[in-house]
Order: C-alpha cells, then structure tokens, then sequence
C-alpha cells in the first residue's frame, strides 16, 4: 500500500511511515507553500501519514 496524494488533478504516492514534513520533502513540496489536509481536517507537519491513507495537497497562495 502507499500513501496518496492528491494536488488538483495529480496524484502522488509515498510508501511507508513518514510525518507530513518528510512526506513533502521527498515529494519535492514545502510547508511553506503547501497545506496537507484529510478527512476536511489540516495536518501539522509532525502529524503522522501510513501506507493506506489519503490526503490532499493545497498550494498556499499569497496577496497583497
């Protein structure tokens, strides 16, 4: 099993344990420009993804 992600129409995929902050890194995502969000509820980048979960991706945008 892996651990997906879902950023508008593209789907990424991690295999394994991995807090939010590793999950990004090795996605190539920042926390600073990204939000994780499950089940409508946002993730702290220590909280703790597993294989079989699903998650969405939300690119931070910025205004002025």
């Amino acid at each position: 099993m892996t651990i997906k992600f879902i950023l508008r129409k593209n789907e990424y995929a991690l295999e394994g344990t991995h807090t939010v902050i590793q999950a990004l890194r090795a996605l190539g995502f920042s926390n600073e420009t990204h939000l994780v969000v499950q089940d409508g509820e946002m993730l702290t980048e220590n909280d703790v993804l597993r294989d079989g979960d699903s998650v969405k991706l939300i690119a931070v945008i910025s205004g002025g």
